[in-house]
């Protein structure tokens, strides 16, 4: 089962930094791009998958969608302030979309699982034999 809330919890983590990774990684989106995507989808699929409350398996889940939801809004937002189109047109706009959602969203199912792993959850104990 998903839980939205911690998929919302991610995709606004995933907006904004990956709004303000340029500022916060200097030079690396000139010339890797991939850094500022895989950063923040690390960072949002951590949030997501420490409020998922469903182990590492869900915690990537919900990291990968997080980001991906994420991915998709803050290329929508580039795309809309003409960074990203920036000299691409039909298909390369396409293509370096693609490539954002991608970037972000992998990295966002390892973040998510590793979150998770932050949690801590515990299994309950059951009663002893003896």
């Amino acid at each position: 089962m998903v839980n939205w809330r911690a998929v919302a919890y991610g995709m606004v983590t995933a907006f904004v930094v990956g709004i303000i990774s340029g500022l916060g990684l200097p030079f690396t989106d000139a010339t890797l791009p991939v850094v500022g995507a895989g950063f923040s989808g690390l960072i949002a699929g951590g949030v997501a998958g420490y409020y998922s409350h469903e182990g590492m398996g869900g915690g990537a889940l919900h990291g990968l969608l997080a980001t991906t939801i994420g991915g998709i809004i803050v290329g929508l937002v580039l795309i809309v302030l003409g960074t990203l189109a920036a000299g691409l047109g039909g298909f390369g706009l396409a293509v370096g979309f693609l490539l954002l959602i991608v970037a972000s969203g992998l990295p966002g199912a390892v973040g998510g699982a590793v979150g998770a792993m932050f949690r801590g959850e515990e299994e309950p104990m059951g009663r002893p034999a003896a």
